[in-house]
């Protein structure tokens, strides 16, 4: 088995394995809009989800090539709002390119051939074609210092105000994941769509059930009893 200390001495491998080491993410297709009213979109392969009562996000960025903290980072923290957009198969040639670093102010929306669609509750706009989207109010930025300075991360709490789901994607009132074929991110230049599902149901139910479930209407019912 091979071992290696990252920092400390070279894996002797053609390709860094570490990215390849954590998969999938999911990624984090992330709309903001700037103080001066400028759009913005960029993909992050570190998001998640952090809890769902309330409903919680956070996507993380490191810091631009050539120095300086991303604009989706910037535009969260002053405009307090941010969007995700679920990427997809079909949508992955949009998704990559708006992960260009494009100088400030450019409309990847613009460059990437993408339709808005107005959000109800937050001012950045939602990706028309993308089949779920989050719009999520900022709650906090969590800053670590890296061994260089694009290293450092910058990672972004939102809290979830409304979700958008498209109604060809619920098939008996659930999401058909298979369907949609979201993508994420492996390592190097590496992505997967999703497409085989299967089901695991834990072996007690009630509470834990229904919490890995998502859902907190059917916590509480627990909880009540």
């Amino acid at each position: 088995m091979m071992y290696f200390e990252p920092g400390k001495g070279s894996h002797n491998l053609p390709f860094d394995p570490f990215k390849s080491c954590v998969v999938p993410r999911p990624i984090g297709w992330i709309s903001t809009t700037s103080q001066t009213g400028k759009d913005n979109l960029a993909p992050f392969s570190q998001f998640q989800n952090v809890t769902f009562d309330p409903p919680t996000v956070l996507f993380i960025a490191n810091q631009r090539i050539a120095g300086g903290r991303k604009d989706s980072v910037v535009n969260a923290e002053s405009q307090g709002e941010f969007v995700w957009n679920m990427a997809t198969y079909s949508l992955r040639n949009a998704v990559n390119a708006t992960s260009e670093e494009f100088e400030h102010g450019v409309d990847e929306f613009e460059r990437a051939g993408l339709q808005k669609a107005p959000s109800r509750l937050v001012r950045p706009p939602r990706v028309a074609a993308s089949p779920i989207q989050f719009e999520c109010r900022y709650l906090h930025t969590l800053r670590l210092p890296g061994e260089s300075a694009v290293g450092t991360v910058d990672i972004v709490f939102g809290r979830v105000v409304a979700i958008h789901i498209a109604d060809e994607v619920l098939t008996g009132g659930r999401i058909d994941i298979a369907r949609i074929r979201p993508i994420a991110r492996l390592g190097y230049y590496e992505y997967c769509a999703v497409s085989d599902v299967f089901e695991m149901h834990p072996p007690t139910q009630g509470g834990l059930a229904a919490g890995l479930e998502g859902s907190m209407d059917k916590v509480r019912v627990v909880l009540e009893r």
